[in-house]
């Protein structure tokens, strides 16, 4: 059974009573902001990821997988991970090309061009959940609770009264399906910095999130203290030139 059926079986009133014994039983915090974002799923069935649940799972086995997946994201957040070194390892090829088109580079420069792609790579692999958990601490004052580990569909936080927000890092980089609607509310959309300038998107989020302490220069701070407190955040190689 998959998660939307079950809860499509179960109704708003009957799902919510049954995912919070289940939170229970599993000791995940139920008031903590996983009620405000089941109830979001609850309430608009278009927001059921479709991904959860199967065809072994009864519904309190589908709810109890949203519940881990909900959890699993906030444990895995930032500040917390250990991230993986890369899986795959770079191709000589990249390296003679660059050496061909740029003679005046050396064996050196261009072992130091591969590691800082790759480097730089894993850097942008983790900037979303930096911005993720820099939002979760900054919004949670202002009743916006994050949708932890992708469980609500084209939402990245949801308000106390129900409204939707979805984030972004990049302007090129936003989801089409964000323009979905929930009983006729829309899905508001944001992104940090537009794609071909220089140029951060902060105010409009205060805007909307009725915040004002929402900067660029806040988010650094934050950014610089995360991977301070937690290097493994991180992942850079041993024979990485430049660490």
């Amino acid at each position: 059974m998959k998660l939307i059926e079950a809860i499509e079986k179960l109704g708003v009133k009957q799902s919510l009573a049954k995912a919070k014994r289940i939170a229970q039983e599993i000791g995940i915090t139920w008031d903590d902001g996983a009620s405000i974002v089941f109830q979001a799923i609850a309430n608009d069935l278009e927001r059921v990821p479709k991904n959860i649940g199967g065809e072994n799972d009864d519904d309190n086995s589908a709810i109890k997988k949203w519940l881990l997946k909900y959890q699993g994201g906030k444990d895995g957040r930032a500040s917390n991970r250990v991230s993986k070194l890369p899986g795959t390892i770079a191709d000589p090829i990249i390296e003679e090309i660059i050496g061909t088109r740029i003679e005046s580079l050396d064996k050196d420069d261009l072992n130091k061009i591969t590691y800082a792609h790759r480097l730089g790579m894993s850097a942008e692999n983790i900037l979303g959940l930096i911005l993720e958990e820099y939002l979760s601490e900054n919004l949670l004052s202002s009743g916006w609770h994050c949708a932890w580990g992708e469980t609500v569909k084209s939402v990245d936080f949801v308000h106390n009264d129900g409204r939707l927000l979805q984030i972004k890092n990049r302007s090129n980089s936003e989801n089409s399906s964000s323009s979905s609607v929930r009983n006729g509310t829309e899905i508001k959309k944001w992104f940090r910095i537009k794609a071909n300038k220089i140029e951060y998107m902060w105010e409009s989020l205060n805007q909307i999130c009725g915040t004002s302490n929402l900067s660029e220069k806040s988010f650094v701070v934050f950014i610089r203290k995360t991977i301070s407190s937690n290097p493994n955040c991180l992942a850079v190689e041993k024979n990485n030139p430049w660490a």
